[in-house]
This record gives C-alpha cells, sequence and structure tokens, in this order.
C-alpha cells in the first residue's frame, strides 16, 4: 500500500512558503504570515493539477477531487499545498500571465509563490530547474504599470464590459478585488433545533471564534475556515453551511406556518431546509431539482435537521407532471434560477473563465423559460422571487423585466420593505443587491412578484 507523504525523503528538498497570500489582520494591526515547507513533489503535483485545471472543461473542484483520488499518496498537506496553490493561480491568472513571457502551468505556479505568496527565490532555489531563477528574478523586479482595468480586476474582458454598464470602473476594482479574495465560512442556525445565541456559546466553548452575521438574524461566521461537519451542532443538525447572502434569500421569500412551498431548483436543498424551519415545520416544502444527484445530496441533511415537511422530488423540466399538478395553488415560489454564478468567484474562481457570452445567452433562455413554468404553480395573491448569483444585469433584472412585460398579472414588490417587515436591516431597493465588496457575502440577486390578477 503507497504510504502518504508528509515529510521529506531522498530526494525531495524543502523549501519554505509563505502560506496563501499575506493577509492584513485588522484585529491584529499586522500582517500574519504562517510559514510552512515546500517539497519537491508537492510542486509537481501542484503543476499536473494545475494543468488539467486550466482546461478549463470541467469545474475546479471536480478535477481537484479526481486528480486526489488518483494520487492517494499525497498526504494532507501535500493536498491542501496543491489546493491552495491551484486556487491562488485562478484567482490571480490575468496578472501572472502579465507577467510571464509564456504561462505555462508550472510558470504560473512558480511565479505566484514568487510574487504573490510572497516566496523569496532564494527559498524556490532548490527546486528550479535550468532557466528559472532568472525568469522569477524578472517577475520579482517587473513593474507592471497602467494595467487595463479587466487584469487589475482579475477579469475576462466581455465580463467588464457588461458590469460598466452598471458600475464605475472604482466600484468594478473594488469588486474584483474582493472576488480573488477566499470566501468565509457561514453558518445558518436551524431555528427548530437551535437559538444563534446558544450556537454562539457553544462554538465558543469548543474554542471556535465565531460572530453574529450582520444582516441575517439566523447567521453565524466563523474566524477561521475548519472542518465544521466533525463538530456536534453539525451532526445533529443545529447549523448548516450556508453563506449569509443565500440566507437572506429566505426572508424575502417569507414563507408562514401552513403554506404552501415550492423551491424550484432546490439542488442540494439549503434554501428549502431554511424554508422549511422558517414555516417551523408546518404547511409543506416541495423541493424540486432536475439532478437526482444533486438531490440525492439534500437526503442526509434533511434527517439531520428534523423537519417533517419537506418533500423532495425529481422532476423532467418546467413542464413536468408534478409541476402541472399544482398550478394555481402554491403561496410561495422560490426560482434560483441555474446562472453563471459570477457572483460566487471567491469561491469558484475558475468560473469567469469557463462562461463566455454563448454560455450567457443559453443561461438566460433557460432562466426566463424557468421562471415562466414556475409562474403557473403561484396563486392569487402568492408570491414569487426569483433569484441568481450572478452579478450580470441580462441574467438579473433583465428576465425580470421582461417577465413583467409579458405576465401583466404579476407585480414587482419591494424587497427592503419585505426585509424590514422581518427586522433584516438591509436597503439595496426594490431588488435584493448583493455585492461581496459592499456586503461581504456572494454576489446574489432576487426580486420578489406577487400575483394580482
Amino acid at each position: 500500500m503507497a504510504r502518504r507523504r508528509s515529510s521529506p525523503s531522498a530526494g525531495q528538498d524543502p523549501v519554505l512558503r509563505s502560506r496563501g497570500e499575506t493577509r492584513r489582520r485588522a484585529d491584529r494591526g499586522r500582517d500574519r504570515v504562517e510559514r510552512r515547507v515546500i517539497y519537491r513533489h508537492q510542486l509537481e503535483a501542484a503543476r499536473e493539477a494545475l494543468g488539467r485545471v486550466l482546461r478549463f472543461d470541467r469545474p475546479a473542484d471536480a478535477v481537484l477531487h479526481e486528480f486526489f483520488r488518483a494520487h492517494r499518496q499525497l498526504g494532507a498537506q501535500d493536498r491542501a499545498f496543491v489546493a491552495e496553490s491551484v486556487y491562488g493561480v485562478l484567482r490571480r491568472k490575468r496578472y501572472l500571465e502579465q507577467l510571464l513571457p509564456e504561462a505555462t502551468p508550472r510558470a504560473m505556479l512558480l511565479a505566484y509563490l514568487a510574487r504573490v505568496a510572497g516566496t523569496s527565490v532564494r527559498e524556490l532555489t532548490p527546486l528550479l530547474r535550468s532557466g528559472e531563477m532568472e525568469l522569477l528574478g524578472r517577475v520579482k523586479a517587473l513593474e507592471l504599470d497602467d494595467l487595463p482595468l479587466a487584469v487589475r480586476a482579475e477579469l475576462p474582458d466581455w465580463i467588464v464590459e457588461r458590469l460598466r454598464t452598471r458600475m464605475t470602473d472604482e466600484e468594478i476594482l473594488a469588486l474584483g478585488r474582493a472576488l480573488r479574495e477566499p470566501a468565509p465560512l457561514d453558518l445558518r442556525v436551524n431555528t427548530v433545533r437551535a437559538r444563534r445565541e446558544e450556537v454562539l456559546s457553544a462554538l465558543a466553548s469548543s474554542g471556535i471564534e465565531a460572530r453574529p452575521t450582520p444582516y441575517s438574524p439566523i447567521g453565524v461566521r466563523l474566524k477561521d475556515k475548519i472542518a465544521i461537519n466533525r463538530h456536534p451542532l453539525f451532526l445533529n443538525g443545529a447549523i448548516e453551511v450556508q453563506d449569509e447572502g443565500s440566507q437572506l434569500l429566505g426572508y424575502v421569500v417569507a414563507p408562514r406556518r401552513g403554506e404552501l412551498v415550492v423551491d424550484f431548483c432546490a439542488g442540494a436543498g439549503g434554501k428549502s431546509l431554511m424554508l422549511g424551519a422558517l414555516m417551523h415545520s408546518h404547511g409543506r416544502v416541495y423541493a424540486f431539482d432536475v439532478s437526482v444527484r444533486r438531490l440525492a445530496q439534500f437526503k442526509p441533511r434533511l434527517k439531520r435537521s428534523g423537519l417533517s415537511n419537506l418533500h423532495p422530488a425529481v422532476i423532467a423540466n418546467e413542464n413536468d407532471a408534478r409541476v402541472k399538478r399544482l398550478a394555481g395553488r402554491i403561496d410561495r415560489v422560490l426560482v434560483d434560477a441555474p446562472c453563471s454564478g459570477l457572483g460566487t468567484l471567491r469561491r469558484n474562481p475558475d468560473l469567469k473563465w469557463r462562461q463566455s457570452p454563448a454560455s450567457l445567452e443559453e443561461l438566460t433562455r433557460k432562466q426566463a423559460a424557468i421562471l415562466q413554468g414556475a409562474a403557473r404553480l403561484v396563486k392569487p395573491g402568492g408570491r414569487l422571487v426569483y433569484a441568481t448569483c450572478s452579478l450580470l444585469t441580462e441574467e438579473n433584472e433583465a428576465i425580470v423585466d421582461a417577465f413583467l412585460t409579458a405576465n401583466p398579472g404579476f407585480s414587482l414588490l419591494d424587497c427592503a420593505q419585505i426585509l424590514k417587515a422581518q427586522r433584516v436591516d438591509l436597503d439595496t431597493g426594490r431588488y435584493l443587491s448583493l455585492l461581496p465588496h459592499v456586503h461581504g457575502t456572494d454576489g446574489f440577486f432576487a426580486a420578489a412578484l406577487e400575483r394580482v390578477a
């Protein structure tokens, strides 16, 4: 059986590196840098994994999962180095390409370590091949002035062009900088099982630093990313991992006890679980999705939650017979539509390179069709919430505007007023519009519509 490498052996030259980019720790008033040894086999594994990810034919997390399964000899520290390095390169890809005459996976990896992660060329020397010392010397010394906005924001040109229709260059740059930072770990308290104060106290007793989220009344933000899925609070269903922005969508839906609710694109069920808890396990939440695999991930979460009002079901599409049987009967419908996912680039930095204007056009057609199909379920006086984790007008306001034009029986509600009625202190206007550099959440959009006829 192959042994996992966690310490050097013959032929493995160690070198120190900084762990991730140096980040300013406001609470300590200084930069904190953690040093870690790099070994030759780690660098080679990261190069190979990065080469596969840079094909952009599949999600980076899926590629890394497959890579680690095929390289079981890699230990925990090895895998951490590979993942951190690959995601670091993805977050700074445009900048690294400007530094290098030829942006090969190995060159980008070395440039990332030397220029972004703060590793000195001297420290990397034992791992370098012929000519790489000179390359990194130039990389470290190179001054890059007057870079295009898209390069400074670490976004493709076509995305920046679209953002410029609604944001200033300064706002785009602030957004881009926020999107290249790793996302925090947010938790949602399952109010059927616990209160937020109890969860915060239990976490503190476990030595885990956490604080309330600024907007969601049931959110908790951890200071550090840890394996929370092993904590008793997680195992007994008192908490779920859910970004604060995603939690706020539940408050826009605002379901009441005893109502009939449909989560039209339920996925792994995070929002369905929140809706069920807001209803205190009374009424019924139909969790629909076209993916058997995603709904399969929902089942263990549902079991932990203690909720009895959730009913997951696989549907073929928005015209499925299950959907038609509920036409005109539903109090609340949430459409968290499939989208470009550009609001989640803190977690999925490869997405910006896997999307394109052509894929965006296909997505908007799908979004319009799903929203139209879901609207048939809403009863008079009921609420339809359309949401995405996109930053682009084409996937957000434009979809809602076109729907309202084609469906005069629906009117636009004010999301700020809906949130205020639930004591959520957040006003982004009639639409819910969350931005990483402003709100510290993933990028989210939501519109609340009422069926008036």
